[in-house]
């Protein structure tokens, strides 16, 4: 699934990736390929994402690497899912 993370200044990441997880108002919650439509709210916390990723240099510091994961810290933002393709809007 083509997964896209856009902040007010930049896009942090677009690519493919297996599953992405998010911090929402309930709990994390988990995305992976297929998977039906939604929007929701996200809250602070740390999104882990699964899949051999490329991200561009100027935005390498913002990410952790750490046992085959990567994971990137937000204060909030949304999500929506549609047609396989996951985009977070973020702060």
């Amino acid at each position: 699934m083509n997964l896209s993370i856009v902040s007010p200044e930049a896009v942090l990441f677009n690519g493919e990736v297996e599953s992405v997880t998010l911090p929402g108002t309930s709990g994390y919650f988990q995305i992976l390929n297929n998977h039906t439509s939604l929007v929701s709210t996200l809250v602070e916390g740390r999104i882990k994402i699964q899949g051999k990723i490329n991200i561009e240099e100027s935005n390498k510091k913002k990410f952790e690497y750490k046992e085959g994961f990567t994971y990137l810290d937000i204060i909030s933002g949304v999500v929506e899912v549609l047609s396989n393709k996951v985009t977070i809007l973020t702060d």
